[in-house]
């Protein structure tokens, strides 16, 4: 019988029933290994890894392998979204050992916790001859085995390999948009070749940098994201990644972290171009989170499954007679036509995601083929969705949705940014220390790493710049005073873990980008905006210097640093400061926030609606009217009283 009956993690639930003797990870399995002088067998993974459960499927649910597990074993369990920290350093492990990673992730350690041995995915035969081998190594060559986990322990032990740089410059991003020009697809969008992932931070950077070149390949790939089979084009939302160049092929799960992050970008391009298809994805995509994402406390589940009914993209996919049969033949050939699900299928049995590459001339039609395709879909099984909230995660809807109800006159998505804040504040947020995820209204064990702390305060300064609710304000500093006093790695970059966190053979440090911003880029990015806020030079050096790194990756990885990069336009921008005062509701207060929120300077902030936060300290009415000053590092312009001159100061911010 294991022991996961109790766990707040739905990955971690999903093998209560294994007959394998699954341990959380914890002090107990440590101490159960060296009780019977066994090596640990530590399997990371996540709810909607499809190779997860496939390997669940072979192995942990068959008595034989459960029972070469558990008399070779002491057996740990680790759902990789709850502990970043322990995944992250066996998956250094795992990459430098085998030369890749991924999951679900196999690692063999001692008692201790030193990887010897590690892989992904085995299938079941094979597996069950690396449980018999590793067993025996243990027995009759411990000497070499202890010999190969001390000598992994001592590799990783000196942290990040990435030089600290300098503050970037105009130079710096410039360099950065030939880099990742050299790799752009420019047929089909995107950089590289397959599979593709969603290149979110880039795109916000590239948005930001805003040169004709940079527009360009924003636009091409989150035109050619919008028109693909990696967009639900019935029910809003993105999935995880296309395997194919073209967008086309998706890997089905989705995640909140992907969908929050475009929610924003896609929101964002509308800003700055007007994008017709920018809005209506924006605003699909938010429908989405709330409709199908969204927890009963008001906060955001993590992800929804790939598989239904065993399958692979069940859910998603039709074939033309499908389509035919929910629609009528000649509205279910239409539709085929439409949504390209024509030829042999993309899947077996003649199954086809559907695409939109053009806009069909007759809009209401496909707006009701949509719907009807929508209501016949909900008819059939759905994939399963990890419940659990993270609290970085959320943070970044938070944002997102914050922004975006707010450009687009939409109150019900604040509401919805500011229940799933309330949700943190109340469950997740002690004092100033954050625990990671909850589920079901209970807050878990897991503490709050660097990313939680950074996108969550990242949330609530965009909150508060749309809501003008001084709380969020003060709660964001009071994370970022924990990032500035747990997390800092002396020499101007942070740890993804706090100092009083737990030890593991290695205090985890990864400045690079990955599928969501870096801790240490989503660090600089609240940082810098809480100082412009508050004039804090303390906050602003310290922004400043975790993002140095951005000018060693310019050069050659602008891929994985996009954040940072976006940041960086940010500090070359100012950034620029906007404090409007005057009465929350008054309709003049209003239009003048508004003009703010269009104009979208790399990294604005705005203060509204509050004397506490400094930046409005002094900043009265103009002539009895409510009025708009636009500053940098706290030096103002001459305030403005109409949405048209503050668009004009706005428009007029002297180039960096």
């Amino acid at each position: 019988m294991n022991r996961l009956k109790d766990a707040t993690s739905p990955y971690l639930l999903q093998h209560a029933d294994n007959p394998v003797d699954w341990h959380e990870w914890g002090e107990d399995a440590f101490a159960e290994a060296r009780r019977r002088d066994v090596p640990l067998l530590v399997s990371v993974g996540y709810s909607a890894c499809h190779w997860c459960h496939v390997m669940a499927h072979e192995s942990f649910e068959d008595a034989e392998t459960a029972r070469m597990m558990n008399e070779l074993f002491v057996n740990v369990k680790v759902d990789r979204e709850e502990r970043p920290d322990v995944d992250a350093v066996y998956m250094n492990a795992t990459t430098a050992m085998t030369g890749h990673g991924g999951w679900p992730m196999t690692v063999f350690a001692t008692p201790e916790g030193h990887p010897f041995y590690t892989g992904t995915y085995f299938p079941r035969p094979q597996f069950q001859r690396l449980l018999s081998g590793v067993a025996q190594a243990w027995t009759q060559e411990r000497d070499e085995v202890l010999a190969q986990g001390t000598k992994v322990v001592e590799a990783l032990s000196h942290g990040s390999d990435l030089p600290e740089g300098p503050l970037p410059t105009a130079e710096t991003t410039e360099t950065a948009v030939r880099d990742l020009a050299r790799t752009f697809d420019a047929t089909r969008g995107g950089f590289g070749g397959a599979p593709k992932f969603p290149p979110s931070m880039v795109l916000e950077f590239l948005l930001r940098h805003g040169t004709p070149e940079a527009m360009a390949m924003a636009e091409n790939t989150l035109s050619a994201m919008a028109r693909g089979g990696m967009y639900d084009q019935l029910g809003g939302g993105f999935a995880r990644y296309s395997v194919d160049a073209g967008w086309v092929v998706p890997h089905f799960e989705k995640m909140l972290y992907d969908n929050a992050l475009l929610l924003r970008v896609y929101a964002h391009w509308w800003r700055s171009a007007g994008s017709p298809l920018a809005r209506r994805v924006a605003l699909e995509t938010a429908d989405w989170l709330l409709r199908e994402m969204r927890t009963p406390e008001g906060g955001f589940a993590s992800a929804l499954d790939a598989d239904s009914e065993g399958v692979e993209g069940r859910f998603y996919v039709w074939t033309p007679k499908e389509l035919r049969a929910a629609l009528g033949e000649e509205r279910g050939a239409w539709a085929a036509s439409a949504f390209e699900v024509t030829g042999p299928g993309t899947f077996e049995h003649g199954a086809s995601v559907l695409q939109l590459l053009t806009d069909p001339a007759d809009a209401a039609l496909l707006a009701e083929v949509r719907a009807e395709l929508l209501a016949a879909r909900a008819a059939r099984v759905r994939p399963g969705r990890d419940d659990k909230v993270v609290a970085a995660w959320n943070g970044l809807a938070i944002a997102a949705l914050a922004e975006t109800g707010a450009l687009f006159d939409r109150p019900d998505l604040v509401d919805a940014a500011r229940a799933a804040a309330e949700l943190l504040d109340g469950l997740h947020l002690d004092g100033a220390r954050l625990t990671r995820t909850s589920r079901d209204g209970r807050a878990g064990a897991n503490a709050g790493v660097l990313e939680d702390y950074a996108d969550v305060a990242e949330g609530f300064l965009a909150l508060y710049g749309v809501t003008g609710e001084s709380r969020w304000f003060d709660r964001a500093g009071a994370l970022l005073g924990t990032v500035l006093d747990r997390f800092p790695d002396g020499s101007g970059g942070f740890y993804d873990t706090a100092d009083d966190g737990e030890r593991l053979f290695q205090r985890p440090q990864d400045p690079t980008d990955n599928a969501t911003p870096s801790g240490q880029f989503a660090a600089a990015g609240a940082l810098l905006s809480y100082a412009a806020l508050t004039g804090s030079a303390r906050h602003r050096e310290a922004a400043q210097a975790a993002i140095g790194a951005v000018s060693v990756l310019a050069g050659k990885h602008a891929r994985f640093a996009g954040w940072g990069l976006a940041v960086a336009e940010a500090v070359l921008g100012g950034p620029v400061e906007v404090a409007i005062t005057g009465p929350l509701g008054d309709p003049r207060t209003i239009a003048l926030h508004r003009a703010a929120l269009m104009a979208g300077a790399p990294g604005m902030v705005i203060a509204i609606g509050d004397e506490g936060v400094p930046l409005m300290e002094g900043r009265g009415l103009v002539g009895g009217l409510p009025a708009a000053y636009v500053c940098r590092a706290f030096t103002c312009r001459a305030p403005v009283t109409s949405p048209a001159d503050l668009a004009s100061e706005l428009r007029a911010s002297p180039a960096r």
